[in-house]
C-alpha cells in the first residue's frame, strides 16, 4: 500500500470512528440509557458482585444506577481512547509527528468531544456537560499516552535489531 492510500485510509478510519460517537450521542436518552443499563445488568450477569439477596429492592436499584452511571463514564473514556489512538496515528502517518502529533491530536479530541456535547443539547432528553467533556479528554488523553509508548518500543526494538545487524 502506498504512503497516500495509507494516509487515506487512516483519517476515513477516524471519520467513521467519529461518525460512531455521533450516532450513540444521537440516541434520546431513554434509548441510550436502555443501551446502557443493558450492560449494566450484563456486568451484574456476568460478575454478580452486585447481587446481595438479603436487601430490599430500593437499595439494590440505587446500586444498579450507580454502577450504571459508572459505566456510562467508563464508556466514554473507552470510546475517546480509542479516538485518541485513531487521531495522533492519523497525524503521524500524515508526517506530524513529536509534540505537534500530540497537541494536535489532544486538541483534535477535545474540540470534538465539546461539539459532541454541543451536539446533544438538540437530542430529546440529553443535554450538555462540561464534566462529559473532561472525562471524553482523560480517554483521549490515554490513547494518545498509550499510542506514543508503542510507537517508541517499536521504534527501539526496530533500532537494536538494525544495530545487531551491522
Amino acid at each position: 500500500m502506498n504512503k497516500k492510500t495509507h494516509k487515506l485510509l487512516s483519517w476515513i478510519i477516524v471519520i467513521l470512528w467519529l461518525l460512531i460517537i455521533f450516532s450513540l450521542s444521537s440516541q434520546p436518552a431513554k434509548d441510550s440509557n436502555r443501551l446502557s443499563e443493558s450492560v449494566t445488568k450484563q456486568v451484574v450477569k456476568a460478575t454478580q458482585k452486585v447481587s446481595i439477596p438479603n436487601i430490599q429492592i430500593e437499595p439494590r436499584r440505587n446500586a444498579l444506577k450507580k454502577l450504571n452511571d459508572v459505566i456510562r463514564k467508563y464508556a466514554h473514556v473507552a470510546v475517546y481512547l480509542v479516538l485518541g489512538i485513531l487521531v495522533i496515528n492519523a497525524f503521524v502517518i500524515s508526517g506530524i509527528k513529536g509534540c505537534k502529533a500530540f497537541f494536535f491530536s489532544l486538541m483534535f479530541c477535545f474540540l470534538y468531544a465539546a461539539t459532541d456535547e454541543i451536539h446533544q443539547v438538540f437530542v430529546p432528553g440529553r443535554g450538555a456537560k462540561a464534566t462529559d467533556v473532561l472525562i471524553d479528554g482523560i480517554g483521549a488523553f490515554t490513547g494518545i499516552i498509550i499510542y506514543e509508548l508503542i510507537f517508541k518500543i517499536c521504534q527501539k526494538t526496530k533500532t537494536e535489531s538494525s544495530s545487531k545487524r551491522l
